[in-house]
């Protein structure tokens, strides 16, 4: 299995179930995961920490997910974003595409195959400037 450690995730979903699973997954893989169960929390997160590539779930309460995706990368231009929603309807907003969201970052809960999600993350990773 492949080094991925220096590539930092965070999972957000208001699920603590589903932050656990899948960040010990990622873990497991070999990615550094962290998780946040809400919008506001993950926002007060990226203020102190640098992640790479953000989980999010839509339906969170209080600030919507699409609305975290917009604040996190106006306050981290180089974080990159997966979308992990229940809703089998979601379709990606023009905000969101013209923030460089293509389908293929929507993953539909629950993932059945998890290696299309690692590699999701990784090639979203790789597209962040080296500084």
């Amino acid at each position: 299995m492949s080094d991925y450690s220096s590539i930092r995730v965070l999972v957000i979903d208001d699920e603590p179930a589903i932050c656990t699973s899948l960040s010990a997954f990622l873990e497991d893989y070999g990615f550094h995961a962290s998780t946040a169960e809400s919008a506001e929390e993950a926002l007060e997160l990226m203020k102190s920490n640098v992640y790479d590539v953000c989980i999010v779930d839509m339906r969170l309460p209080g600030m919507s997910g699409e609305d975290l995706i917009i604040q996190a990368r106006a306050l981290c231009p180089n974080q990159r974003h997966i979308i992990y929603t229940g809703s089998i309807s979601y379709n990606l907003s023009e905000q969101l595409k013209e923030l460089g969201m293509r389908p293929e970052h929507v993953f539909l809960k629950p993932v059945r195959v998890l290696s299309l999600l690692v590699k999701c993350i990784k090639e979203l990773a790789a597209t962040i400037p080296k500084s």
